[in-house]
């Protein structure tokens, strides 16, 4: 594959180049990224850190989507994960917005992924997932719905805009799409299939998984993949997505470290850096000793499936993003070719662009405080929020 097309796919799926670390200040590296030591801690943690509460929210015929709620008053931000992820992505996103502005956050996991369950999870169509959203928010809202602000991030973002588009959720006053852009997208669909391929089948453990993503650089905060990943796969035995056997190891008596000498064997839930050795010298780049059973794993979704789904989630991207009514913005990881639609859009000043330079595709894992800094300023722009605290206001800039 092509430097060019490699840098295309990173606004469809996560990147998959060296990880590097977001700053000492940032979140994942500080506070829950490094235990004491230097060691970095790959062992996942549960919602229950981040959310107030976590539901099932079943639908008319029988379709039961997983939703994570923080915040009770204020405007609803009702988020929308890319393809892969899960609800758990917003995690850090949640907790710092909540603590910047009144609000509450709604945060789905969509048709085939995560812990949601439906009649025809394959059924991964534009039109079937943007109605899924307005579906959710009836039913957990029904006439009691707050204002409303769609916040979806690559995948996600192109089913905000659908369903903004074709007025799925009443009350609609923000639409905020998190790095895509149509063209981009478009051109790297015929890529999509070999940099699938490149991702490892499966992982021995959750924690294996955790140091996977961070590694090969999906994201670049560990606090973020240790709370996201578990909501990405699926135990291969049971089927049940990773969350399910974190809480159950949550709930079980914890048992005493086994007696031994550290280093002596390969580790299942570490993978070793390129060209090192399973001994005592290595202690330094490993995750520390924990008892988490060595599963075999495989990702929630096979994405390689959904090629037929493709095209219809970005094509027209750009037009319908416009053509929606609420207040708007584009929030990129990098600066991007804009397509002449969105480029006389912003021109003519129809929404607001921002680029957040030096992060990954999953923009709100890597730096969920300055993603927080952004959305929040703009809800206070458009008197969407009121503010909690005080923080630094971000206004449009690229």
């Amino acid at each position: 594959m092509s430097g060019p097309q490699r840098g295309l796919l990173k606004n469809v799926l996560p990147p998959m180049g060296p990880p590097g670390l977001p700053g000492s200040a940032r979140r994942g590296w500080g506070s829950g990224g490094l235990t004491v030591g230097g060691r970095r801690d790959y062992t996942p943690v549960s919602w229950r850190k981040y959310w107030d509460s976590c539901r099932d929210v079943t639908l008319e015929g029988g379709d039961v989507f997983r939703v994570y709620q923080r915040g009770s008053v204020g405007p609803l931000l009702l988020l929308l994960h890319g393809g892969g992820y899960s609800a758990l992505t917003w995690s850090l996103f949640a907790e710092n917005m909540t603590e910047m502005v009144e609000c509450q956050v709604l945060a789905i996991d969509q048709r085939g992924h995560g812990d949601t369950h439906t009649a025809d999870d394959g059924d991964l169509s534009a039109s079937t997932l943007a109605s899924d959203v307005g579906r959710v928010v009836e039913t957990v809202y029904g006439a009691q719905q707050p204002p409303c602000v769609l916040i979806g991030h690559s995948m996600g973002g192109a089913v905000a805009v659908h369903a903004a588009y074709h007025q799925h959720v009443a009350g609609l006053a923000g639409l905020i799409v998190i790095d895509v852009v149509e063209g981009t997208a478009m051109d790297a669909l015929s890529s999509m299939q070999s940099f699938l391929r490149g991702r490892p089948n499966n992982f021995n453990s959750l924690q294996n998984a955790v140091e996977w993503s961070v590694r090969s650089g999906q994201t670049r905060n560990v606090e973020a993949a240790r709370v996201s990943m578990p909501g990405q796969v699926k135990n291969v035995e049971t089927g049940k997505c990773g969350t399910v056997d974190l809480e159950n190891m949550d709930e079980a008596p914890k048992e005493p470290p086994t007696e031994g000498r550290r280093g002596s064997t390969v580790r299942a839930d570490v993978i070793m850096e390129e060209g090192s050795e399973a001994d005592p010298s290595n202690e330094a780049s490993s995750a520390p000793d924990t008892k988490l059973p060595v599963t075999k794993y495989t990702w929630r979704i096979n994405l390689g499936e959904t090629e037929k789904f493709w095209a219809e989630w970005f094509q027209g991207l750009s037009s319908k993003f416009l053509s929606s009514n609420p207040a708007k913005m584009l929030l990129l990881a990098g600066i991007d070719r804009l397509d002449t639609d969105l480029t006389v859009g912003q021109m003519q000043g129809k929404f607001q662009m921002q680029v957040l330079p030096q992060c990954g595709h999953a923009v709100q894992e890597d730096t969920p405080d300055r993603v927080a800094e952004v959305l929040a300023t703009f809800l206070l722009r458009h008197r969407l929020a009121t503010a909690k605290s005080e923080f630094h206001r971000s206004f449009p800039a690229c």
